[in-house]
């Protein structure tokens, strides 16, 4: 055991649950109306505490376990059997890599909770997201990250899937979700009522910012030059799509606002996450630069073109900017174009179809989404039975 490597990781361990909560959930539920925040921070919270707990069953196990084959990694690891506080994974105690990849776990079905915001049954995000994490997300981390199919020498070549931080593993897959569920549970009845709280955006976006630094430092499992690399191009890539985002918006709009400025923000977060261990700061500045607007359009088309109700756009940014980010890669020669591209393909069609089968099946066993008069008063109170500001008090 390597023991600066073991106290960094520990640290980025909860930098990772910070980006969730309550980072995320300060982030979506600032942008919601006031009647349903209460609802998003109970999505976000409850899944964080569900998806712990099916990590230990059989998510871990599943992802990094060596029982199984290329599709998966068996159930060998099922409630941490064989590890202990000495077991080790590389350098690491497997019981701090367990607990890190627990964090992405929960962050990856937190991220779709922005697509069925304000209309969603409650039973239906805990159960969806509790069995889409099993069956989607976890088999994707062993192709990916846990020797599977798409790794080096795999379905794709001998260079497999460049993927530093979750580029396909999290923002794909989670984009791609959220997507189909918008889709299929249809738009709001109310789509033009404004964030009633910008300021907690804001507040959520920082927390996210700096997660994010466990998040992609974090990644490289070591506390050495490599993780500070990955800290400073997640940086410069945050701080450039800002910026881009707010300029293109005050060129189209005539006023940059703040939610366009941080959501920028998370654009450039999530397009520097799969090469943040490959590329260099220039490389980064470029990805950043470029994402501010591509990720705004994509929000466009979306909202606009398709009329898609993906609420708080978690295709347009975290889908597409990990997908660009994905392909940046192989554009600055770190990656082959055949392993990025197949990569994307290969668990874009995975993630459809498991999504679609999954929401169908969950929506026999509890109602996917309210009825009007409980859309129309807030999930808040409707739902939970309490309301997050009480102007009388």
């Amino acid at each position: 055991m390597n023991g600066a490597d073991t106290a960094w990781i520990i640290v980025a361990t909860a930098l990772v649950l910070f980006m969730t909560l309550p980072g995320l959930a300060l982030f979506y539920g600032g942008l919601v109306r006031a009647r349903n925040v209460l609802s998003v921070f109970m999505h976000c919270f409850s899944i964080a505490c569900l998806v712990s707990i099916l990590w230990l069953v059989a998510g871990y196990s599943i992802a990094f376990g060596d029982g199984g084959s290329g599709l998966w990694g068996g159930l060998g690891k099922a409630f941490l059997n064989g590890v202990d506080a000495d077991t080790l994974s590389g350098n690491l105690p497997e019981i701090l890599f367990f607990a890190f990849q627990m964090t992405f776990a929960i962050i990856t079905p937190a991220l779709i909770v922005g697509a069925y915001v304000e209309r969603v049954g409650f039973g239906f995000v805990l159960t969806f997201s509790g069995l889409w994490m099993l069956l989607c997300y976890a088999p994707v981390v062993h192709w990916i990250w846990g020797g599977g199919i798409l790794t080096d020498g795999g379905i794709l070549g001998e260079v497999g899937v460049r993927d530093f931080a979750g580029g396909i593993v999290v923002h794909e897959t989670a984009g791609l979700a959220a997507l189909i569920i918008a889709v299929v549970l249809g738009p709001r009845r109310n789509r033009t009522t404004p964030p009633h709280n910008p300021g907690f955006v804001m507040i959520g976006a920082a927390m996210l910012w700096v997660g994010w630094f466990g998040f992609n430092g974090g990644s490289q499992l070591a506390a050495d030059g490599g993780a500070a690399m990955a800290m400073t191009v997640t940086h410069i890539s945050a701080a450039t799509a800002s910026l881009t985002w707010a300029l293109y918006e005050r060129i189209k709009y005539g006023k940059a606002s703040m939610v366009g400025l941080v959501t920028g923000t998370i654009a450039g977060l999530a397009s520097i996450t799969p090469a943040s261990g490959y590329v260099d700061p220039v490389q980064a500045l470029i990805i950043g630069a470029v994402a501010g607007v591509l990720c705004q359009e994509a929000v466009n088309v979306i909202r606009n073109i398709l009329k898609i109700d993906d609420t708080l756009d978690v295709f347009a940014v975290h889908g597409v900017g990990g997908i660009f980010g994905t392909i940046m890669i192989a554009v600055f020669g770190l990656g082959e174009w055949a392993a990025q591209i197949g990569g994307l393909v290969i668990v874009g069609a995975f993630t459809a179809v498991v999504t679609f089968v999954l929401i169908k099946v969950v929506a026999l066993i509890t109602p996917l989404r309210v009825d009007a008069e409980t859309e129309t008063n807030g999930l808040d109170l409707s739902v939970h039975g309490e309301r997050a500001y009480d102007m009388s008090s």
